[in-house]
């Protein structure tokens, strides 16, 4: 199993956020090689700024994800913001530790390179974000939820 050295910032006033631990868990799953990864999670204004500034879009969204280097080890930051993924969850009838273990693989996978820009890239993506949260226990995240 690769190695990770995972910083995990805690940004946000919310609380019942899951533990450290369970990002760890969930980001070691979806890893393929050696990483040093942080993760932060931020409140809406925070998680607002970072999309504004670095993608030119003026609203909270639920994870951003910053690579910088995937040579000699995969280096990277992921940000989740808690308020628009707990919305999500609720909107989706998803438990929120299912949906922030899914957004925290779905981070790694684009530390990666992944993406889902195209059809083709989209599904391949997908599929590999459902094998890897299934084997976490959780239901498929595309699935509908009732």
């Amino acid at each position: 199993m690769p190695a990770l050295s995972m910083d995990v910032q805690f940004a946000s006033a919310l609380a019942g956020l899951p533990s450290a631990a369970e990002f760890r868990r969930w980001a070691r799953k979806a890893l393929r090689v050696d990483a040093e990864i942080a993760l932060r999670i931020v409140d809406e204004e925070e998680g607002r700024a970072l999309n504004r500034d670095y993608r030119g879009k003026d609203y909270a969204t639920n994870v951003l994800t910053f690579p910088l280097t995937e040579e000699p080890y995969l280096m990277g930051d992921i940000v989740l913001c808690a308020p628009v993924v707990l919305r999500e969850a609720l909107e989706q009838n998803k438990a929120p530790s299912a949906h922030f273990a899914h957004l925290t693989v779905h981070g790694v996978l684009h530390l990666h390179g992944y993406d889902h820009e195209t059809e083709p890239q989209a599904e391949l993506m997908e599929a590999l974000e459902t094998e890897i949260v299934m084997k976490l226990g959780y239901s498929d995240p595309y699935k509908e939820h009732a």
